[in-house]
């Protein structure tokens, strides 16, 4: 199969496994545990682990949290600030186009009290710093913008946003799940306060995340979800799983060593890509922003095809329709619904993500399969209709 679904998640690179094993049959020992060598072999692995990502980000070790995932990351985030935000104001604003990750957790906001304005982004999924200026109370506390988007890929302003946030001395977010690895993150570069993200999406393992909390110029607190033991500074207690913390460091290290090269080489591919298929192809377009979204990504609607019905009949090829998190959710694509396409329109696209792994063969493989699906699939539709 060729592999193209990589936004959802990625293949752990070799080197990551590599550095993966000794921990789980050798270093094995429990980092809590502080009264023999086993233990501080395996505090020494995570702090150096710790300490690489922070480097990578641009932060402080002390200002990083290991969590499950970029899910967990973000729903700490979100609902772990707004307890000490509250008193400040209980609005918050976000992006009808973010992941429901992002979504989800305000909703649960919502239902305690607080109040959302939901930003629509433009045609090309970009949220502009006016919307969050012009949407800024008195009473906003929170906002949370995704960084790249999932779907389109789309790069959001962030750095100039947070300046609209500090401005008004209000607290912000940034899902960054899709954008480490593939673009330089800094987060002081960014502004954030807050900021996720999960290892499986740059080549790393899955069920291991985190969350970058600010303890600098503008400290921030938060109220744990997890309780048992008081790791990690009482943010998020737990037994920490060494082997994952490892091989998500060497994921990042990795990536970040190869954000210059491997940009050139998806872009290179993506566009071969898109030119293939739209020189065979009428009618389709492209959704997200064309210059300003990640390297390896291209959402594409196909004009009078369901994009369903498209990958049933790519067997060979693995692509998304949407986000891998809401795959068990029948309705179109609400990123691309805020974007401004009709339902039809929405039920038309596929994602392309692709990844360290694809060749140029593998693409050529692919838009030749994606041409001859999309024309089988126009002309059973024509006659269908004969």
């Amino acid at each position: 199969m060729i592999y193209l679904d990589n936004n959802s998640t990625t293949r752990v690179d070799p080197r990551v496994v590599a550095a993966m094993i000794p921990f789980f049959d050798t270093y094995y020992g429990n980092a809590a545990s502080t009264s023999h060598s086993m233990g501080w072999e395996a505090a020494g692995a995570v702090e150096n682990s710790v300490e690489s990502m922070a480097r990578c980000i641009g932060a402080e070790p002390r200002e990083l949290v290991i969590t499950s995932g970029a899910t967990e990351s973000i729903n700490l985030a979100i609902k772990g600030v707004a307890p000490y935000l509250e008193k400040r104001g209980r609005h918050l604003i976000s992006s009808l186009a973010e992941h429901k990750a992002g979504i989800d957790p305000i909703k649960r906001l919502v239902k305690q009290g607080w109040s959302v304005t939901w930003l629509r982004p433009d045609s090309t999924g970009m949220i502009a710093p006016e919307q969050v200026a012009e949407a800024v109370t008195d009473q906003t506390s929170l906002v949370s913008i995704i960084l790249a988007n999932n779907e389109t890929g789309t790069i959001s302003p962030i750095a100039e946003i947070a300046e609209v946030c500090h401005l008004q001395n209000v607290t912000l977010h940034t899902d960054a799940t899709q954008a480490i690895g593939k673009i330089p993150v800094d987060v002081d570069d960014l502004g954030v306060d807050l900021m996720s993200f999960s290892a499986h999406k740059f080549y790393g393992p899955k069920g291991i995340g985190g969350l970058y909390v600010r303890r600098r110029d503008r400290p921030v607190r938060l109220i744990p979800l997890i309780e048992g033991g008081g790791h990690q500074r009482g943010l998020r207690s737990g037994t920490l799983p060494v082997p994952l913390i490892v091989g998500m460091s060497t994921a990042m290290e990795i990536a970040n060593d190869l954000i210059p090269t491997e940009t050139v080489r998806f872009i290179e591919l993506r566009d071969l890509l898109e030119s293939l298929i739209v020189a065979e192809l009428e009618a389709v377009t492209l959704n997200g922003h064309r210059v300003e979204r990640i390297s390896n990504t291209l959402n594409l609607s196909f004009s009078g095809v369901s994009g369903e019905a498209l990958m049933l009949t790519m067997k060979e090829i693995a692509v998304s329709s949407g986000s891998a998190c809401s795959a068990a959710d029948p309705e179109p694509s609400h990123v691309l619904k805020a974007i401004g396409l009709t339902d039809d329109a929405a039920r038309s696209s596929l994602r392309f993500s692709l990844g360290r792994f694809n060749t140029e063969d593998e693409i050529r493989t692919a838009a030749r399969c994606v041409i001859e699906s999309v024309t089988g699939l126009l002309r059973l539709n024509s006659a269908m209709r004969n």
